[in-house]
């Protein structure tokens, strides 16, 4: 089993994936600033729009639509709940029975709506992109502290962590004959032997990586040295001159309409 298998990233050679990971958080970054900068609804669109040609350059924008789909319910309910009880709340836009939607909180909702999957969009571009071993490695070249750098790596990869390990903790309680597919009630009985095993395996892992650690090293102070030299590619200084270009245009526009 591959390290590639425990994170999101999407293994690739697009002009995305070939840039070096300190450009993407760089463009990251100025998606994530420009979604709170970006007044109105056309401009968090077309920052949406942008976000997304770029990740079906990278050949991405599959496993990024499973994401927009998995957050779908959350943003249904700013438009249900917006809509109901905005404070400001004024023009009816749609009665279904009792039920009255109103224009300023549908408005909110979608405003709403577009900062959510920006975020994730933004963010995506970077996670889907890169491997945590290479952004980790890039920003310890620049100076950042190990520990640092192993907090995030950690958080990239805890959710595909606990996915894995789920779902071998499954068959194996599967192959010792318990049920787990099913009704609903079925599943939930499942559910609760699940819980022991995660929960030890993952304070097991825990520790057996920090005595890992530690042996390679982990807590010296002496700056490491790399196995592999880095790459960055000739377009990678006219991206990020773009992506600060954009954040400067995002900033202009919020003080002139402000």
């Amino acid at each position: 089993m591959t390290a590639l298998q425990f994170t999101l990233y999407v293994p690739g050679d697009s002009w995305v994936h070939r840039l070096d990971p300190v450009s993407k958080m760089l463009i990251t970054v100025v998606g994530l600033a420009c979604t709170f900068l970006l007044p109105g609804h056309l401009a968090p669109a077309l920052l949406l729009a942008a976000s997304l040609a770029l990740l079906a350059t990278a050949g991405v924008l599959r496993r990024t639509a499973a994401v927009f789909a998995g957050v779908a319910l959350i943003a249904v309910t700013f438009f249900v709940v917006q809509g109901l009880v905005y404070a400001g709340n004024e023009t009816p836009a749609l009665t279904l029975g009792p039920v009255t939607f109103y224009r300023e909180g549908l408005l909110l909702g979608l405003r709403l709506t577009l900062r959510l999957y920006n975020i994730l969009a933004s963010s995506l571009i970077l996670i889907l992109t890169t491997r945590p071993s290479d952004l980790v490695e890039s920003l310890m070249r620049r100076g950042l502290p190990a520990r640092f750098g192993y907090v995030i790596i950690a958080v990239l990869q805890i959710i595909p962590t606990m996915v894995e390990a789920s779902n071998r903790i499954t068959d194996a309680q599967r192959s010792r004959g318990m049920e787990t597919e099913g009704s609903l009630w079925v599943r939930l009985r499942a559910f609760i032997p699940l819980m022991g095993p995660l929960v030890t395996s993952s304070l097991i892992a825990t520790e057996e990586r920090a005595l890992a650690l530690e042996v390679r090293g982990f807590a010296s102070n002496r700056r490491p040295t790399f196995l592999n030299e880095e790459s960055i590619p000739g377009y990678a200084w006219p991206v990020r001159i773009a992506a600060l270009a954009v954040l400067l245009l995002g900033i202009a526009g919020r003080v002139v309409l402000s």
